[in-house]
């Protein structure tokens, strides 16, 4: 089964944190994002991968090569995000037999995928308690009669998980209209294939469509849920490892630090003296958390520092992020309501009671800086000693 992964797009929602990296390339775990849907691609039983791409393109390429995992890898172009319809068609002279499409921001479990593909043709579905806002499905038992978008009425609770499987000729029929919104959409071709083939909905046990940052911060609660303490690098003096806790090699912990897993510190990242790290945190490559420091449910990214006597809590720091000595983030609203913050122009709820910062590559804080939750502050931002920042930056 060949499978082609959607990984062209930029992320625009998820900026500041995709102004230098495509949001597939994102970091969960030990692996970027997208990395994440191959390896659940291959483990389904995809004998070959075929990435679309664009945006940041070498990215993608750099990382999986000619070859992934023992699979032959290909990548096709598509010069204009046009829709995931025209985004399978640039890949359509490697298509030789049934094919697997897959959203390169998604993850599935590898059970629902493995029953996706040995049910060809076939789309996966997820049970969600409002639909209005998906794509739903219309059935008869488990055989897909149509697909509407965010209907006022949704006939069942079957939201459109983005993963489906094609029958071989489906690749002449990519060639669709423009749609309302003017994209070349993968569900006209469904409709097509529904049309003229029995189509199964597989129900999926566990799907996560990662758009947002507090949903990479959800992709990283999952994906650091998985693992298994492991200790390959440096432990100095008293430091103290709870639960499921990974520090790879190069990567050193002194003396005084208390680590609480789920936690994985990443090579080269230096952690304490005196340190506090907990919940779902990732410590990427290279990074320093320094004495007097608590990180709790971040992701921190490669070359970012968090020195002295600071507090960050379910934040996303980009690359290259410095917060300045005694800068605090808050996390938590006075009122007890959702954290909000801004995507593309809009407020929107994280749906999370604690949300703290979103920090964009190269961002510096001055010292005693306090930053409240929900502020964005974009790639490069800079603040003064001592202030308080309570609107994105």
């Amino acid at each position: 089964m060949q499978a082609i992964v959607l990984a062209a797009g930029e992320g625009t929602r998820m900026r500041p944190l995709t102004v230098n990296t495509p949001k597939p390339m994102l970091p969960v775990a030990d692996r970027p994002l997208v990395a994440h849907t191959a390896d659940t691609a291959i483990e389904a039983g995809a004998d070959e991968l075929i990435f679309v791409v664009g945006y940041e393109a070498d990215a993608v390429r750099e990382y999986f090569g000619d070859s992934y995992r023992g699979r032959p890898v290909s990548f096709a172009v598509q010069e204009e995000q046009l829709g995931t319809a025209h985004a399978v068609d640039a890949a359509s002279e490697y298509i030789d037999g049934p094919f697997a499409v897959l959203n390169g921001d998604n993850l599935y479990d590898e059970a629902s995928l493995t029953a996706l593909f040995d049910a060809a043709p076939s789309i996966a579905a997820y049970r969600v308690p409002d639909p209005s806002n998906y794509g739903v499905l219309s059935t008869d038992g488990d055989r897909v009669t149509g697909i509407v978008e965010k209907p006022a009425d949704p006939p069942t609770r079957l939201a459109n998980a983005g993963a489906y499987v094609f029958p071989a000729e489906a690749r002449n029929w990519l060639d669709v209209p423009l749609s309302d919104r003017g994209e070349h959409e993968i569900t006209d071709v469904l409709a097509r294939v529904i049309e003229e083939r029995s189509v199964t909905a597989v129900e999926v046990d566990r799907w996560l469509d990662v758009g947002r940052p507090w949903e990479l911060l959800e992709a990283n609660e999952w994906k650091l849920g998985q693992m298994t303490r492991r200790v390959d690098g440096e432990v100095r003096g008293d430091a103290d490892l709870r639960g499921a806790v990974v520090v790879e090699e190069g990567a050193v912990v002194e003396p005084g630090v208390t680590i609480e897993g789920p936690v994985l510190v990443r090579a080269g990242a230096e952690v304490g003296p005196n340190a506090y790290v907990r919940g779902a945190t990732v410590l990427g490559e290279d990074t320093h958390v320094g004495h007097g420091v608590e990180v709790k449910n971040s992701v921190v990214m490669a070359d970012s520092a968090v020195p002295h006597v600071s507090y960050l809590g379910d934040s996303v720091l980009g690359t290259d992020v410095n917060l300045g000595a005694g800068t605090q983030v808050a996390n938590l609203r006075h009122d007890g309501g959702d954290v909000k913050i801004t995507v593309k122009g809009d407020r929107v709820s994280t749906g999370r009671r604690k949300f703290g910062i979103v920090a964009g590559d190269g961002v510096h804080t001055g010292i005693n800086t306090s930053l409240n939750a929900g502020v964005v502050l974009s790639a490069g931002a800079t603040t003064a000693p001592g202030e308080s920042v309570t609107r994105d930056r």
